[in-house]
């Protein structure tokens, strides 16, 4: 009954107040593209078109309301890279085996891009920014309990029937791309019980990695882990925190978990069928890029010519990388690449304190941005998730936050140096002293 409440609550309450603040919308949007209230509840919420009503309501709050703010700053590579993709893929679907196919894909693509883009626009404050991650992790952190719950209770969900449609590696990668921003929300927050949620939320999600038994999952999670003790300010506290997140990771795999990731690393001969059929499928992709290097097999067309490559009709190739260059062809590759990849460069100098910020807030939302990213593109390699919605909204929150920082970093300089923060409030505090005496 309350996930019913629940929703309902959010798909009208929250259309309305989209009509007045779009971006209420948005963040709704965002909670029910990862929770899925009605996979989630299946129980109690029939199958409607939630989103769908939120969507509505945001797209038309956002008209109303002047189609936001197209000053992308810093975020502009960004932006142009998601427009290329999506281009791209149209240009794709025009030239494919099956046009109605091809179309139905660019338009679950659509529902994902069309509110980055708004959400781009939306974004002209820090608060939004904080929003917007509290809303990816608590959303994250709620699925991963109901799961963890239904774990303990005898039936390994994930594992045996997925989760909306997605199997367990899908809903891994899922995890993996929001557990960095959880780390790095409990390391910032500014009160015990947010970092306790943060926290939480994070070994939540971590824990749903393990007992999905996903190896691209896993590998994902080692290599956030990596990235987050490169970013992680250099302080004795933070230190321990990563240290104790690191004990209770490891507590928290057990034997099955350690036995399954280290089939990883095996030699050819010893390979189990799955990953053997992963490299076979990966050449495929490669061959077909070599064929199709423009436009590609067309959109979802991988599994539709499955079968003229020896294997099952309807097989995907469980790469993102590698079949996104074969259906949308090298262009269409390169794109999505950049979307990801200039976002991360923009972000880096931030995450590492080589550029000064107005709000501390940014060089935090630079590491978590940055250490997700890293995490997604790696564990990505293992699985075709090309509909995942999780790395664009980390990617809108990294887009976010470059477009701010378009406005906000101008500190004073002398000659190529910053000038140190006591030395730029005693300047301001000397030139509000002579206006008063003037």
């Amino acid at each position: 009954m309350k996930g019913l409440v629940f929703t309902y609550a959010l798909t009208y309450g929250g259309a309305l107040i989209s009509l007045f603040n779009p971006f209420v919308g948005l963040l709704i949007y965002v909670c029910f593209a990862i929770v899925r209230p009605e996979s989630l509840w299946h129980w109690s919420v029939p199958a409607g078109n939630y989103s769908r009503v939120v969507a509505i309501g945001l797209l038309i709050g956002w008209a109303i309301n002047g189609f936001g703010n197209w000053k992308m700053g810093k975020a502009r590579p960004v932006v142009l890279a998601a427009l290329a993709y999506g281009f791209w893929a149209c240009l794709s679907a025009l030239s494919c085996r099956d046009p109605n196919w091809g179309w139905t894909w660019i338009e679950g693509q659509a529902k994902i891009l069309l509110p980055f883009f708004v959400g781009v626009t939306l974004i002209t404050k820090v608060t939004q920014l904080k929003q917007l991650a509290w809303v990816i992790v608590l959303s994250h952190g709620y699925l991963a309990y109901d799961l963890n719950e239904s774990y303990y209770a005898g039936f390994n969900r994930i594992q045996e029937v997925g989760f909306s449609g997605m199997d367990n590696n899908t809903l891994s990668i899922a995890f993996c791309t929001a557990a960095g921003v959880a780390f790095f929300l409990g390391l910032n927050a500014s009160r015990w019980w947010q970092k306790l949620l943060a926290f939480a939320s994070a070994a939540l999600m971590v824990h749903v990695v393990f007992f999905a038994f996903s190896r691209g999952g896993m590998v994902g999670l080692i290599i956030t882990a990596l990235m987050t003790f490169v970013l992680i300010p250099k302080r004795p506290s933070y230190y321990l925190i990563f240290a104790a997140a690191i004990v209770l990771a490891l507590r928290l795999a057990g034997p099955e978990v350690v036995d399954r990731f280290v089939t990883v690393f095996v030699s050819e001969k010893a390979r189990d069928e799955s990953a053997q059929s992963r490299i076979e499928l990966w050449k495929i992709c490669i061959d077909q890029m070599a064929a199709h290097p423009l436009l590609g097999l067309g959109p979802d067309h991988f599994p539709i010519h499955a079968h003229e490559f020896g294997l099952d009709r309807g097989k995907h190739a469980h790469s993102l990388w590698l079949q996104i260059g074969a259906e949308l062809g090298v262009p269409g590759l390169i794109f999505l690449a950049i979307f990801y990849f200039i976002c991360a460069c923009r972000l880096w100098p931030y995450a590492r304190g080589r550029r000064p910020v107005s709000d501390p807030w940014f060089a935090d939302t630079a590491r978590m941005v940055i250490a997700s990213l890293t995490g997604f593109v790696v564990s990505a390699q293992f699985v075709s998730v090309p509909g995942i919605e999780s790395p664009y909204y980390v990617v809108l929150l990294g887009a976010g936050a470059l477009k701010l920082l378009s406005d906000t970093t101008a500190v004073p300089q002398v000659q190529g140096h910053f000038v140190p923060d006591w030395l730029t409030a005693w300047s301001q505090g000397r030139r509000n002293q002579h206006k008063v005496v003037r």
